[in-house]
């Protein structure tokens, strides 16, 4: 479905939970978030309705997200499910790993192709700080779980932190010279709710490019990330820039959060809710929500804040 701003709407990421096994600082209160009532979140048939509405407007790409899904028991049931909706050509889902080993062989048998993992740093202590209560090893079983179960890709998903992680550049970007991997720097995002970090925390992907000198362009995009490889690499290095160079006018996506809210924009409050609806009323919401979604979002910075009104978790990853 083409909105007003002639972009082809066709990718919808659909969060299953706003419940998560660790608490990263810049998507998540330490205390976590109240458990909430069944009633108040979209059942599995709610879900899988919602993408048979989606598709029929033409979404055929759909990311499964949270908090973290590998935390709702019925998560391999839901994938199944949604790889199966006629129409839906691609399936993904978004993960910190830590449930990967036991999950991964029978996600992709469920259908998933393509998994991306969240991982902001290679130092355990610093692991252990960004995400309060995670353990490093655990994340790597879950990676290479992931390249054992021979997913179509498997991304690994850095949070670009100054005085954090910006040191780490050449080490997690040699990654890809090591596995089968792509590796993308995303810059941090000012969401509500985020306990990090001074202003010297928002920097730009494009410090990512004056720590690699040896890095040329790979041609091409991967969605909204700059691809990028290093020498003799497996994989590529992508840039993802929503604060320096947001990517707004090829944003193809919705967002479904786990209590049942299309969000056209998400930086934006803009919501509607279809829990409760059925087919026809599903696809009526989201074609508004396509129709609502905005040229771009507000400026972002380190002192101009997102207009979300909600944290990374109960959005969706």
């Amino acid at each position: 479905m083409i909105d007003a701003y002639g972009r082809n709407v066709t990718y919808l990421r659909l969060s299953v939970t706003e419940l998560c096994n660790l608490r990263c600082r810049y998507c998540m209160p330490e205390e976590g978030v109240p458990k909430r009532s069944h009633f108040d979140l979209l059942t599995e048939d709610e879900m899988i309705l919602a993408v048979r509405a989606a598709a029929a407007i033409g979404v055929n790409k759909v990311r499964i997200t949270g908090g973290e899904p590998l935390t709702k028991p019925n998560i391999l049931s839901i994938c199944r499910r949604v790889a199966q909706v006629e129409g839906i050509v691609d399936t993904a889902i978004t993960t910190n790993a830590v449930m990967l080993p036991a999950l991964a062989t029978p996600l992709r048998e469920a259908g998933i192709r393509r998994v991306n993992i969240s991982l902001d740093t290679l130092n355990p202590e610093k692991y252990a700080f960004i995400t309060r209560r995670g353990n490093l090893h655990d994340a790597w079983k879950g990676i290479r779980a992931a390249l054992d179960a021979g997913f179509d890709k498997v991304k690994i998903n850095v949070v670009l932190i100054g005085g954090f992680n910006d040191d780490e550049i050449p080490a997690l970007a040699a990654l890809t010279q090591q596995e089968p991997v792509d590796v993308r720097f995303i810059e941090l995002m000012p969401m509500p709710g985020d306990t990090l970090l001074g202003e010297d925390a928002y920097i730009p992907a494009s410090r990512v490019l004056s720590a690699l000198p040896e890095a040329v362009p790979a041609g091409g995009h991967d969605g909204v990330a700059q691809l990028y490889r290093l020498p003799g690499a497996k994989g590529c290095i992508g840039l993802i820039s929503p604060l320096s160079n947001h990517f707004c006018g090829e944003c193809n996506r919705l967002r479904l959060t786990a209590d049942g809210h299309v969000k056209p924009c998400l930086h934006s409050g803009d919501e509607i809710s279809i829990k409760g609806l059925d087919y026809e009323g599903m696809v009526a919401a989201l074609r508004r929500a396509v129709g609502m979604k905005p040229r771009e979002h507000e400026t972002l910075s380190a002192t101009q804040r997102s207009h979300a009104e909600r944290t990374m978790n109960q959005i969706g990853g």
